[in-house]
């Protein structure tokens, strides 16, 4: 699954994306320096695989990923090929969620599309952008499909009526993502995939001197109040420092967060965000050979998750033998979790719980 890192030209795209994926996407100083995506997969930072190496001392260490795409900056008028805005949509298009970052530092030494610094502005054109390139495909498909409902067929004309909610709920300037649906009517709508129906992250781009207290800027409380309306998370995030921290090791960035009174990174914070956002938790296998974080979808049950494993471990599912993470920790050892009782053994409709810490019986 991917996130689309997506935004106006210059304002921190590809510095943050260098420093998520250490990929070194080129990021000159001037509009469409990105133009073919760049893809990145990064690792999820996980406390909890750190503990478990740490009662394992296991030869290999797995994380969770998921995949960040770089995609170039939109300009006012995408939607009807403005800049190379055509190209860029469909890469929006291909995505499952958006990283929308909006530039909340003042630099005069910074090129920009648009005059003065708005992150109400900026927030507005890359939506604007997106509702209109929605309104267009909409429209397309009303008339599509009003054809094939000529015969009267009800199937279709409540299709087109639903159809109609939508442009009209557009129309308003809103994302669909807002829409209050049904789950038949929220599958349907996934099933067009607009622009407007992916979850969002803004992410603040902030100036080094506001990393100690971000939300203490005017311009961070402007994209705050944005994110709140529409019900959106928001990350602030000194993309500048993330990439001079990409280079050092863990001490020597506990060190540099130290120094600037930061707690966690802005770049772990979104990582942790986009994961959550995609609606993925992990389960946890450990032992002396490996420790590892398995994504999966949220709601999974026991014999999908043994699937990504391998296809065997689902087929021939038999049972998990699970321990809470948690528990684990308190006793120290996986037997001594098991003679308190607290390894369980779950059937095939256990729905998985993030943390779980698994051992997958199967037979083929």
């Amino acid at each position: 699954m991917k996130l689309g890192i997506v935004g106006l030209p210059n304002v921190g795209k590809s510095t943050l994306f260098n420093a998520l994926t250490k990929a070194g996407a080129e990021s000159a100083n001037y509009p469409f320096c990105t133009i073919e995506p760049n893809v990145g997969v990064v690792a999820v930072p996980d406390k909890r695989l750190d503990k478990l190496a740490e009662m394992y001392n296991p030869e290999k260490y797995t994380p969770a990923t998921i995949e960040f795409v770089d995609i170039a900056g939109l300009v006012k008028g995408a939607s009807k090929g403005e800049g190379l805005g055509n190209k860029f949509l469909s890469h929006i298009r291909e995505v499952d969620a958006i990283v929308h970052v909006v530039r909340c530092f003042e630099n005069d030494d910074i090129i920009r599309v648009e005059n003065s610094v708005s992150p109400k502005g900026d927030a507005e054109t890359i939506n604007l952008e997106l509702i209109f390139s929605d309104i267009e495909m909409i429209e397309r498909r009303i008339e599509r499909t009003g054809k094939m409902a000529k015969n009267g067929d009800k199937k279709l004309l409540a299709e087109i009526q639903l159809l109609q909610s939508i442009k009209s709920h557009l129309e308003g300037f809103l994302p669909v993502r807002a829409m209050e649906l049904s789950e038949e009517e929220r599958d349907y709508v996934n099933s067009l995939f607009l622009l407007t129906s992916k979850p969002v992250i803004y992410a603040a781009n902030i100036s080094e001197d506001d990393a100690a207290d971000p939300f203490s800027s005017p311009l961070v409380q402007e994209l705050a109040a944005i994110a709140e309306a529409e019900k959106a998370q928001l990350i602030t995030v000194c993309s500048k420092m993330e990439e001079e921290m990409s280079a050092l090791d863990e001490e020597e960035k506990k060190a540099f967060l130290a120094e600037f009174g930061i707690e966690e990174a802005g770049l772990s914070q979104l990582i942790t965000a986009g994961y959550r956002t995609l609606g993925l938790i992990s389960f946890l296998t450990a032992g002396p050979k490996e420790v590892r974080a398995w994504p999966i979808k949220s709601g999974t049950k026991a014999p999908g998750a043994a699937g990504k494993i391998h296809s065997d471990f689902e087929r021939g599912f038999i049972r998990a033998e699970i321990v809470a993470y948690d528990d684990l920790m308190a006793c120290g050892t996986y037997n001594a979790a098991k003679e308190k009782g607290l390894v369980r053994s779950e059937g095939k409709e256990y729905i998985m719980k993030d943390g779980d810490v698994t051992l997958f019986r199967f037979n083929v």
